[in-house]
């Protein structure tokens, strides 16, 4: 795991105290993960003690599935910090995911990115580093929220079309009880589909004088956050969360990150660089992390850095560094026994 030493991660307020309707104590998930009591009281702790005190709860849940959506819908409402009421008193459940995905960027390591197509809406679920996957509880919970944010909005019981998980997630059954929906384990994402014609149904939850007493300050907090950092930092990071799903053109990411494309083009041609430069050191980069992983095949690792075919991926591959992928991951798999003796 790469630690974020310089980004604590914010523990959101409800959470202990939803723990503890649970009939769950802090001090067991504090025991369980091997830290102190006094983390319990800490607004934000470690990247590392963040999947601690998540995988401790899933071992103290029980089945994982059940943990999973008895989390999700034991958080009151009445405890959600600011980033998180200003979308559950938006306009409409579209309004509302949008915004959760832009102010999901305050609270790392998990990131969201969204894309309507058709009749779907489809929301994946990545991580601030492209090849870190948090604890499968934290996975589940993440989406089962969304779904829930929708159900609290609108005053419905909105249903997902579609629910995808890389990792095994317990009780299949009780996850799709729970999202009424089929629920799909071993996929190459973490993705929530839902009906794109959902997005518009209004929120029985809408506050506009609360909407706009919130969203100024969020935005312009999120605006210094995201200045503190180079444009193109930003945007490799945006690219490689979203290389698998196919959103890689200039609109998309800059959407993400909350800026107009030209702005985030002039930025870039401030800082020497281009979109499309940033793109391909992306994929050369993700793909040289994934061959390095024998357990995913060439057309896995294709897919995972976003070309649609082997030949096109075995092309681009050649060009970045003087050799086909095959060789490549011979060489590293040899060069890295070496090292091992």
């Amino acid at each position: 795991m790469n630690e974020h030493a310089t980004e604590l991660i914010k523990i959101a307020p409800g959470f202990w105290s939803a723990l503890f309707r649970l009939g769950i104590a802090g001090r067991d998930v504090t025991r369980v993960a091997g830290l102190p009591d006094a983390i319990i009281n800490e607004s934000a702790v470690t990247a590392a003690q963040y999947f601690a005190i998540w995988t401790a709860y899933a071992e103290l849940a029980g089945d994982l599935a059940k943990g999973i959506v008895d989390l999700a819908t034991a958080f009151e409402t009445a405890q959600y910090p600011p980033t998180v009421l200003a979308t559950y008193h938006a306009s409409d459940y579209r309004d509302a995911l949008y915004r959760t995905v832009r102010y999901k960027q305050f609270c790392p390591p998990e990131s969201l990115s969204i894309q309507e197509e058709g009749e779907r809406c489809m929301i994946d679920l990545g991580w601030s580093d492209a090849v870190l996957a948090g604890p499968p509880v934290l996975i589940g919970v993440t989406l089962a929220y969304l779904l829930e944010l929708g159900r609290r909005g609108t005053g419905l019981r909105l249903t997902a079309q579609r629910v995808e998980f890389a990792q095994p997630m317990g009780d299949v059954r009780t996850l799709e009880a729970y999202f009424g929906c089929p629920v799909r384990i071993g996929a190459k994402r973490d993705r929530l589909t839902l009906r794109r014609s959902d997005l518009d149904r209004r929120f029985v939850s809408f506050n506009e004088e609360m909407v706009q007493l919130l969203t100024p300050a969020l935005d312009r907090s999120l605006d210094e956050r995201l200045s503190g950092r180079s444009m193109t930092d930003a945007v490799k990071q945006e690219v490689k969360r979203n290389l698998a799903s196919g959103r890689l053109d200039v609109r998309a990411v800059a959407k993400s990150l909350g800026v107009s494309d030209r702005t985030l083009q002039r930025r870039l041609e401030g800082e020497g660089t281009g979109f499309k430069q940033l793109l391909a050191q992306a994929r050369r980069e993700q793909a040289c992390a994934y061959l390095a992983d024998p357990s995913l095949s060439m057309k896995e690792v294709a897919f995972l850095i976003g070309y649609k075919d082997q030949n096109s991926f075995f092309r681009a591959f050649r060009r970045w560094e003087g050799r086909t992928p095959t060789c490549w991951r011979a060489d590293h798999s040899v060069a890295q026994h070496a090292s091992e003796r």
